[in-house]
């Protein structure tokens, strides 16, 4: 069943709902297709359905838990060596792994999200101060425009569109 944002709920149940409601369609956008499918490269420069999922997960590591100081275990890409790796997928990578990657990526937030006021600060990577507030903001927008990439990405691959249900 799709989240949906409370109509009247509190600022910070509605954005952590509106996130998680695009990480869901994310997460739809790869269901029923097959490893060969998820790593195709869909645009000219190489992106893949499975290449944006794992770049997601490093974004939300790199917002939650680094920004607020937590630990997020090893990452599957190493930035300063190449700033492209966390959108491309390595042949020794699994679906199973990168989703698996995700998702524990998903759940460090959520502790952070859970853990912390909308006020409470931390360090972006690039050093300003953020809140907990602008971060859900960030990652929210950020993951809703990877969802419509990932949106166009599957209708080129077998026609589903949609956010959560196929037409």
């Amino acid at each position: 069943m799709m989240k949906r944002v409370p109509f009247t709920g509190d600022e910070k149940t509605s954005l952590h709902v509106a996130l998680d409601r695009h990480r869901d369609a994310v997460l739809w956008k790869l269901d029923g297709l097959d490893d060969e499918q998820l790593r195709r490269p869909m645009t000219p420069g190489g992106n893949s359905l499975l290449g944006l999922v794992k770049h997601l997960g490093g974004a939300e590591f790199g917002w939650f838990s680094g920004a607020f100081g937590r630990e997020t275990g090893p990452l599957p890409f190493d930035l300063d060596a190449d700033q492209d790796s966390d959108l491309r997928i390595e042949p020794d990578e699994t679906t199973a792994g990168v989703l698996a990657f995700y998702r524990r990526a998903c759940e460090a937030s959520d502790r952070v999200i859970a853990e912390l006021a909308l006020e409470d600060t931390g360090t972006a990577w690039f050093g300003e101060t953020v809140s907990l507030r602008w971060v859900l903001i960030h990652m929210t927008t950020e993951t809703a425009r990877h969802a419509g990439h990932l949106d166009i990405m599957r209708e080129l691959l077998d026609g589903a569109t949609g956010d959560h249900n196929r037409k």
